[in-house]
C-alpha cells in the first residue's frame, strides 16, 4: 500500500488521475485505506508539511447516491493547504487541482479534545473555541470520480484546499448556538446565481456531531493523533458539491447563524 500513497500523492501535486485502486486490489477496503491514509500523512510531514486540523467528508447523506457513499471519511489538512479569507473574500488558483468541486460548510476551532462517545451537540460545543464559515475544495484523482468509499477515504479522503471565514467565538448560550448550527439555511451561488441551498442539518444531522463522529473513528484508529486543542475541523458541506473553473465568483451565504456573514471565492488558472 505504501507504493499507492507515493502514487497518489504525486497524483495530488500534478492534478493527475490515477487507476482505481480496488480494480487493482479488490479486496481493498477500510483498514487498507487508512492505512495509505497514515502513509500519506507521514509522507507529507516528512516533506516539511504540518498537520493543522482535520476534514470530514460524506456527512452529508443526501449526496451518498451520487458517489456511492456509504460512510463519512476523513483526512488531516494543512498548513498548506488551509487559506484564511481576509473579510470574507479570497482568490484561488486551480492550478494542479482534479475535478475541483465546491463545498460550503461549517468549521470549528478546538479548545479541548472533543469527548468521546458523546452525542449531546451543547456538550461537544463546550470543546469548541469558535465556528466560522468555511468553503471546501474536493478533488479526486480516480476518473470522473467513481470510487468506492474506502477508496475516497484513501485519496486524501477528497481534501484539496480549506478557506475559513471569519472567525465567532463560541461563548453565551450554548443551547442557542446549537439550534442555530441545526437549523440554519445556507446558499450557494456561482456569479450571484443561486446554485444550491442546504441547511445545518444537512451535517451528520448537526455539525457538532460531525465532530463526535470524528473523535469516536480516531477512538479506534491508534495509528492517527486523537482531536488536540488548537485543530480546525471542518464538518462537511451543507449542500451538494458543484464543480468549478477559472473565472468563476462563487458566494456561500449562513442565514440565522450568527456572525457567519459567508465567503465569496474568485477562482483563476
Amino acid at each position: 500500500m505504501n507504493i499507492i500513497a507515493h502514487e497518489l500523492l504525486a497524483a495530488w501535486d500534478n492534478g493527475q488521475i490515477v487507476p482505481s485502486i480496488v480494480s487493482r486490489h479488490p479486496a481493498f477496503g477500510w483498514d487498507d485505506a487508512y492505512a495509505i491514509s497514515a502513509e500519506l500523512v507521514r509522507l507529507r510531514r516528512a516533506r516539511g508539511e504540518k498537520t493543522v486540523g482535520r476534514k470530514i467528508g460524506f456527512t452529508n447523506r443526501n449526496i451518498w447516491p451520487l458517489y456511492g457513499a456509504t460512510s463519512p471519511i476523513w483526512h488531516h489538512v494543512y498548513d498548506r493547504t488551509v487559506v484564511y479569507a481576509e473579510d470574507g473574500k479570497a482568490t484561488l488558483s486551480l492550478a494542479n487541482s482534479s475535478q475541483p468541486l465546491i463545498e460550503p460548510e461549517i468549521a470549528f476551532k478546538l479548545r479541548a479534545p472533543v469527548p468521546v462517545s458523546c452525542n449531546d451537540p451543547i456538550e461537544i460545543l463546550r470543546a469548541v473555541e469558535w465556528y466560522a464559515p468555511s468553503v471546501e475544495i474536493v478533488c479526486c484523482h480516480f476518473a470522473h470520480w467513481k470510487f468506492i468509499t474506502a477508496e475516497s477515504a484513501a485519496d486524501f479522503s477528497l481534501h484539496w484546499r480549506l478557506v475559513i471565514g471569519t472567525p465567532v467565538a463560541v461563548s453565551g448560550d450554548l443551547a442557542a448556538l446549537s439550534t442555530q448550527l441545526h437549523d440554519c439555511d445556507i446558499t450557494l451561488s456561482k456569479n450571484s446565481e443561486v446554485m444550491d441551498r442546504g441547511k445545518g442539518s444537512n451535517a451528520l444531522d448537526h455539525p457538532a456531531l460531525a465532530l463526535a463522529f470524528l473523535a469516536d473513528v480516531l477512538a479506534r484508529q491508534p495509528a492517527f493523533d486523537p482531536l488536540a486543542a488548537g485543530e480546525i475541523i471542518t464538518t462537511g458541506t451543507l449542500t451538494a458539491a458543484l464543480p468549478i473553473k477559472a473565472g468563476e465568483t462563487w458566494q456561500s451565504r449562513y442565514k440565522g447563524l450568527q456572525g457567519a456573514n459567508g465567503l465569496t471565492l474568485r477562482f483563476t488558472d
